[in-house]
Formats: structure tokens, sequence, C-alpha cells
């Protein structure tokens, strides 16, 4: 006697945790800019319509972007002091976003946080309190730290160069005319490929340069409120 087998096709539930995760993971592989709600409901074998359901619009699909990222981060560390504890958050939150190298720029075009990303900041005010830090002082901290905070930086100079468009002989030479000191300094950082660092400079020792700066520098202000 032969028995029919039934074999049934199942379809993972839609959710809005499975509709965030495949928009992070559309980013990551193809950038913010290729990510529309039409392509994100192909990718995910919907019809456009269904993303609704979870995601009001492309606004708050972005604002949960970010949150899944947000949520990426480590915990403040409570083994440790206030300094310590600070820079290895910060390190982790710059891990995430190179993880995702599209948040930093849909970081920036958000115009209100979310609730996500306000309990971050929170916790990262109450990391400098409990530290011992005045809220005055930790107010000027806080804006001093910037973006930087949440692991990226808006910089003013920009001593990379383009691989796609070497500079020519002749540039060099107008440069170093028009401006000594930025072609001094560009040809300090232009290192030979086969130092340490590389072509340019290292963006993380760079990153964590400055954080070390400003943080010591925050603790010395730290130490004068106190006395």
């Amino acid at each position: 006697m032969s028995a029919e087998i039934e074999i049934q096709t199942t379809r993972t539930p839609l959710s809005r945790e499975r509709v965030l995760l495949a928009a992070v993971d559309l980013a990551d592989h193809e950038g913010a800019d290729a990510l529309s709600m039409r392509r994100l409901a192909a990718e995910l074998g919907v019809v456009p319509m269904a993303l609704y359901k979870h995601v009001a619009n492309k606004d708050e699909l972005l604002d949960g972007m970010i949150d899944v990222v947000v949520e990426e981060i480590d915990p403040p560390r409570t083994d440790t002091d206030w300094k310590s504890a600070v820079r290895d958050r910060i390190l982790s939150a710059r891990r995430a976003l190179l993880r995702h190298p599209w948040a930093s720029r849909v970081m920036e075009s958000r115009t209100r946080p979310t609730p996500t990303v306000m309990s971050y900041m929170d916790s990262m005010i109450q990391m400098f309190t409990d530290g011992g830090f005045s809220i005055d002082l930790t107010h000027h901290v806080m804006h001093a730290l910037g973006s930087r905070m949440i692991g990226f930086t808006q910089e003013l100079f920009n001593d990379q160069t383009d691989p796609d468009t070497p500079i020519r002989p002749e540039m060099l030479e107008a440069m170093g005319a028009a401006y000594p000191s930025i072609y001094r300094l560009w040809k300090t950082v232009s290192h030979e490929d086969e130092t340490i660092v590389g072509p340019g400079c290292d963006d993380q020792f760079e990153f964590e340069f400055a954080l070390d700066l400003m943080l010591d520098g925050i603790e010395r202000l730290k130490a004068a409120d106190a006395g």
C-alpha cells in the first residue's frame, strides 16, 4: 500500500524585525541608495503593500534600520573606570558602523532620533554622571564628542588620495606653490606601500587618536570641576 505524501511549502511569516534585517542586509551589500520599498519587497518575496503593515513609509524604515545598527553596540561596561568604559563603548559603536558603511550618512539625514537612539544617548550621559561628572560638564562633553559618540566623525580635512585619479607632477608643483603647508602635510602622510600604515592615513588610528585626546582633556576638566 502506498502512502500519499503531501508536501507543504511553508513561508517564514513577515514581521517588522524580518523587514528591517532584510533592509539592513540589502544596504550593506548595495548601499542605502539602492534601497526602495519595491526592491525590498522583491528581496523578501512579497508584494510592496505587505511591507506597510510593518513600516509606515521609507522614513520609518530608515529609522528602524538605524535602530538595528545601534542595538549592535555593546552595553556600558561596569567593571572598569569611566574613561575606559566610554572609550570601549565608542569603539564598539565605530565597529558597528564599519559593519554597515551606509549607516553614518543615513544617521545624518534623520531629523528626529528614535527611542532607541535616545536610550543610547541617555546611557552615555549616565556613564559620565556615574563617573563623577557634573551634569553641566557632561553637557559640554556631549557637545564636544558629537557624532563620535556613535562611531563616526565629519572630517573637515581628508588627506586620502583617490587611486583612480593619480596626481600629476604639474598638479603637485601647483599645489606646493599655492598651498605650501598642505603640500608639506600631504607629502608626510602619503606613506610608501611597505609602511605599516600604508597609503594615506589609517582611519582607525586617526579616530582613536582624536578620541584619546578628547578623553584626556575631558579627564582634566573633570578634575578641575571637582576642585
